[in-house]
């Protein structure tokens, strides 16, 4: 997606206009090759009956949406139209490879000319373009990087976006960033196009504020498709993804109606849709080992080139019948000729960031409905045809309608350093389909900090336009330069090539897989050479004669360059495998032979369960062995030595402890200084609160009185909740901090004399009189009063004293100054309740009758009096209180 291979930018041969940075076209030369035959190149293609819409519709704009169903010739048709219009050149992308070359052969063939004359294309690793070349496919990510060099399209006149509903990443960002360029060069032409999507949305973004661009939608009648079911005995899915037994049952599902098929259509072929590569070549194995007579063929993006080129050409009529396993790149982005029958696993594999564990990777899943519309359409292309779903009815109804846009599951880091070398961090000030996700925008943010590929602002520096000039991650490109530096150019190319290309890692082991490509081994073989050195010329010449690095000792060292949170040590051994703990805190199983690693320098690592993952959640899918002088070198950055303090039960307790992040390497306690000390407390006291204290009744007295005296009057009384008080713990609780970081314990801490600290002076002297601790009652007793909980500002201060002791008590008696009154719990001669009142006055005129009329006969050796008001307040019984009276 960054900025790229020098096979990626256009030759100053093929440049026919000039412009500034985001200027305007000037036209600097003639065209010089035919006009393209729209007649002849539409023969047999409905599309065709579109192209008098389509050049109306560019007359009134220079945006347009373009919706019409696969196969119809919309992309064969709309590029050489374009062209007959302009005198630069018209690029056209593909989201895939396969589908970039397949496009630029098609219509160089139908227009008579050699591949790479008129007609070319460019993708990662292969070009054929020459100076009179029109139309131009290329891949989205080749676009991207083209405009980070060239911002204006010098030489472009159109720009074709296709198969827009699949919504990969790529194809978002470009349309942001053609928009930006629209609004500089009104000359540029702008078309997105379809089989399905929300063309009104993407009209909206592609137009103006006040005008969306215009929509040509070209239907046509659908060939009859026969519907069939055949779920799958065993499940589909399990914790290691795919179950063999459903890919037995997609095999047989295929060979019984592939035999049915040639019986009635010998001429027809079949398309099978997998999941992922895997699959695909597990499915035509059974394939060609169960079914005679048939040509079984696999289509994905790992096979090599010339062989997916075959695949899209086609057959000889008397060539066999084809059985062809494919990924999810032949539901639209290209059209499979011959294809009656089509079987759909259901399934799709996409990217799939998982936040919590710090992983990306991709993950199986149902496949939306939509792309299940779209995998069945291929069998009536050509007229009538049957899809087999390997599902029931009732699972797919139950699937997505349609898939998630990639940029709301995807990895953002490469997006996020090309928006900043465009100029736009995050996106900011483009018109994009949908905004990047907060959360993944921050974490790839970060990464790109943490490389110095950005600066504080998101800005891209010098190191990061840098990395981005390399076609991989941004983790990667950091890899393969500092790599090389450290293992020769080579070896680092060598073990990139394999992390970014999507390779095949057996028994997650990346050193052994990096032996056996290099001996030729494996279908990947090739075309990881290939990658292999397309990287080198990208990391420094003089790395290019470094030596010759072991790939078992020095692979680990690279991929921990890529990864350095992902760098992870053994925690557990099991018969089955071991346990690893990364140094980003994750815990991921990993099974074989690297499973007696101490080490490991992991490149990915996914969700799992069940035996692969070794109980931990995640399995670790590539890695290879690292040293632990390699991690230092790696991880410099996440390696720490120092002494960590903490609350142990009532005391500080401290260890010196080297880590590689989350990993600890060593743990020794030692005697912590008093700032280490400091520090525990501290953090203990913003982590657990004022609980690591056993609050004293004097202590929790003290503040029920100044919390109440602070909900009632407010300033200058403090506020001591929780918050307030962790929150200026320095302010009042200073000397008890020092004293525990030298060993106190917690319960020798006298909360009250610290709390006594936050009095404010000079109102501090009338604090016993605002919220004293006692109140007297008629008596003389001295009651003491209980002040509601600290942290419940509508509760009241209460008094509970026996009854006999309040007589003739007129007024309640208030706090704060007045403004709080008390709540008065009147007792019975045992001490139990017989009222809560704070009027004493009403009690005494009105409820005092009924309790004297149920107490009298139960405590009758106290008074009762007929009227409380004349009566003498006593603590004692009628007797006593008469004897002290004659005293």
């Amino acid at each position: 997606m960054s900025c790229g291979d020098p096979l990626d930018r256009p030759s100053s041969e093929s440049t026919r206009a000039t412009a500034s940075p985001r200027g305007t076209a000037r036209q600097t030369g003639q065209v010089t090759s035919a006009a393209f035959d729209l007649r002849a190149i539409g023969a047999g293609l409905s599309f065709a009956a579109a192209l008098d819409d389509v050049s109306a519709a560019l007359d009134r704009s220079g945006a347009l949406v373009i919706t019409a169903p696969p196969g119809t010739g919309k992309t064969t048709l709309v590029p050489p139209l374009l062209a007959s219009r302009t005198t630069g050149r018209v690029i056209v992308t593909q989201p895939r490879r396969v589908a970039a070359r397949a496009a630029a052969r098609r219509l160089a063939q139908l227009d008579g000319s050699s591949l790479g004359d008129r007609v070319g294309f460019t993708v990662r690793g292969e070009r054929a373009v020459g100076r009179d070349t029109r139309v131009e496919f290329v891949t989205a990510g080749v676009l991207l990087r083209r405009m980070l060099d060239d911002p204006g399209l010098d030489g472009v006149d159109a720009v074709v976006i296709d198969e827009v509903h699949e919504r990969a990443l790529e194809t978002d960002l470009l349309i942001g960033l053609l928009g930006e360029v629209r609004e500089l060069r009104d000359d540029l032409t702008l078309v997105a196009m379809s089989a399905t999507l929300d063309a009104a949305r993407i009209a909206a973004v592609l137009g103006s504020a006040d005008a969306p661009a215009p929509i040509i939608e070209h239907t046509v009648p659908a060939h009859p498709l026969t519907e069939l079911w055949a779920p799958s005995p065993v499940p589909r899915l399990d914790e290691r993804g795919v179950t063999f037994g459903f890919l037995d049952h997609v095999a047989r599902t295929a060979g019984s109606a592939a035999r049915d098929l040639r019986r009635d259509d010998p001429s027809a072929d079949v398309l099978v849709f997998a999941p992922g590569a895997r699959e695909v070549s597990e499915i035509a194995r059974r394939l060609r080992d169960e079914v005679s007579g048939f040509d079984v063929r696999e289509l994905h993006g790992q096979i090599p080139a010339r062989e997916q080129d075959a695949v899209i050409r086609g057959r000889d009529a008397h060539d066999a019948p084809r059985i062809i396993v494919t990924t999810s790149l032949a539901e639209s982005s290209l059209t499979v000729p011959g294809v009656r029958l089509v079987i759909d696993s259901g399934l799709s594999r996409h990217p799939q960031r998982d936040a919590a564990r710090g992983m990306s990777g991709l993950v199986t899943t149902a496949a939306a409905r939509s792309s299940a519309v779209q995998r069945a359409g291929r069998a009536t292309r050509q007229g009538p045809g049957t899809v087999i779903r390997c599902l029931d009815e009732r699972t797919f109804a139950a699937a997505p309608a349609r898939p998630a846009p990639e940029l709301a599951t995807a990895d953002l880091a490469d997006a996020a350093l090309l928006l900043a070398c465009w100029g736009a961090p995050g996106g900011t000030g483009l018109r994009l389909i949908d905004p990047l996700p907060t959360d993944a925008l921050a974490e790839a943010r970060a990464v790109l900090h943490d490389l110095g590929a950005i600066d504080a602002d998101g800005r891209a520096t010098a190191e990061g336009r840098a990395l981005a000039r390399i076609p991989v991650d941004p983790r990667l490109a950091r890899a393969l330069i500092e790599g090389s530096a450290l293992v020769g150019s080579q070896l680092a190319a060598e073990v990139v090539a394999l992390l970014g290309g999507d390779l095949r890692v057996p028994d997650a082991d990346v050193a052994a897989a990096i032996v056996a490509l290099r001996h030729g081994r494996g279908p990947d073989a090739r075309r990881w050479a290939q990658e292999t050195e397309r990287l080198r010329r990208f990391t420094p010449s003089a790395t290019h004669s470094a030596r010759a690095a072991s790939a078992a000792d020095d692979a680990g060292l690279v991929v921990a360059l890529a990864h350095p949170s992902r760098i992870a040590r053994r925690v557990e051994r099991t018969a089955d495998g071991a346990t690893f703990l990364l140094a980003s805190g994750t815990r991921a199983g990993v099974r074989g032979t690297l499973a007696g690693a101490e080490w490991l320098a992991v490149a990915d690592v996914a969700r799992a369960s069940g035996r692969a993952a070794a109980g931990s959640g995640a399995v670790i899918r590539a890695a290879a062995a690292i040293t632990e002088a390699q991690v230092e070198r790696a991880a410099d950055h996440l390696v720490t030595d120092r002494v960590e303090a903490e609350f142990a039960g009532t005391r500080v307790t401290a260890r010196r402890e080297r880590r590689v992040g989350a990993i600890v390497r060593s743990s020794v306690p030692v005697r912590p200084t008093a700032e280490e000390g400091r520090d525990a407390v501290r953090r203990a006291l913003q982590a657990r609160g004022l609980e690591v204290f056993t609050w004293s009744d004097a202590a929790d007295a003290l503040r029920r009185r100044l919390a109440l005296l602070h909900h009632a009057l407010g300033a200058p009384w403090p506020d001591v909740s929780d918050e307030a008080l962790t929150a200026t713990l320095d302010d009042w609780l200073a000397p008890e901090i020092d004293a525990l970081a030298t060993g106190t314990s917690t319960t020798a801490i006298d909360l009250a004399s610290a709390l006594r600290r936050v009095l404010p002076w000079p109102a501090a002297t009338e604090f016993d009189a605002l919220a004293p601790e006692r109140l007297e009652v008629p008596t003389g007793s001295r009651i003491r009063i209980t002040y509601p909980p600290h942290d419940d500002p509508a509760a009241r201060p209460v008094v509970a004293v026996k009854l006999q002791e309040c007589f003739g008590w007129a007024e309640t008696p208030r706090l704060a100054g007045g403004r709080v009154p008390v709540l008065f719990h009147l007792l019975s001669p045992a001490g139990r309740p017989l009222a809560v009142t704070d009027d004493l006055a009403s009690f005494w005129s009105g409820p005092y009758r009924q309790v004297r009329a149920e107490m009298r006969g139960r405590y009758p050796k106290h008074p009762w009096p007929e009227d409380p008001w004349q009566a003498a307040p006593t603590r004692h019984t009628s007797r006593r209180a008469a004897r002290d009276e004659d005293v």
